[in-house]
């Protein structure tokens, strides 16, 4: 992609974007075999700042505070089918470079390892969105552990990067996906975070600055109608209530 047309995407809503073919079996399991390799040995951590956070993939033998340096928390990757279409696409979160990011980290059982990080990889890793990486977490107590984090890949058309006002307003009231709104995933989260005395003070200002009314961030189907180059933007499509599923 090149400046110029990351620009136009960042200026209209909503984007026009080829996120490409589903990962087959084959290509997350040997994604999940390339990352554990890499792992140094001893407990394998798992570094949670989104959605995990408040509805985990799998079960945990420990989980507690932990910060990562080098990367921060941003609404930076577009979302076509849990969290909106690919007419309106959602975004969800994603680790991309610079500053820090608090968040939880999660001890995985040794039991039934294999199984847990492949409902993992087929959470997250659905496209090739994200980059499996381990990352150095500081934990509550002060000790450095080794956790397993999905960071962004900037090159790729999932990449939505930080968006100015108009268009995360834009989103907020328009992109609903099986899972429910692009707005209930962020709330969701900022208030998981809140509830466990780590604010992200920039995500409650882009939530109070762009939020909009409650009910219209929470009702699907609305036709949101936004001029790109000349022309509208379809009608946003019913959307599912939310179940128990994956919250990307």
């Amino acid at each position: 992609m090149t400046a110029i047309e990351s620009t136009f995407l960042n200026l209209a809503y909503p984007p026009r974007l080829d996120l490409g073919a589903q990962l087959t079996h084959e290509q997350l399991l040997a994604s999940m075999q390339a990352t554990m390799a890499l792992h140094k040995g001893g407990p394998v951590w798992l570094f949670a700042y989104g959605s995990l956070i408040w509805r985990p993939e799998c079960k945990a033998v420990e989980r507690v505070r932990g910060r990562v340096h080098g990367y921060h928390r941003g609404l930076y990757l577009w979302s076509h089918e849990h969290r909106g279409t690919p007419e309106l696409p959602g975004l969800v979160f994603g680790l991309d470079r610079g500053g820090s990011c608090s968040g939880f980290a999660y001890r995985l059982p040794e039991e039934q390892l294999d199984a847990s990080l492949y409902a993992l990889w087929q959470r997250e890793m659905p496209v090739p969105s994200y980059r499996p990486h381990w990352l150095n977490c500081r934990l509550e107590d002060g000790s450095q552990v080794q956790a397993l984090g999905f960071v962004l890949e900037r090159h790729l058309p999932s990449y939505a990067g930080n968006l100015p006002d108009h268009v995360l307003s834009q989103v907020f009231e328009s992109a609903c996906g099986r899972y429910g709104t692009t707005r209930d995933y962020v709330e969701q989260t900022a208030s998981a975070l809140r509830s466990h005395a780590m604010p992200d003070r920039n995500l409650e200002a882009r939530l109070k600055r762009c939020g909009g009314a409650k009910d219209q961030a929470s009702t699907c189907g609305l036709d949101q109608r936004i001029p790109v180059g000349g022309a509208t933007a379809p009608a946003p499509q019913s959307c599912p209530p939310p179940c128990a599923g994956p919250a990307r």
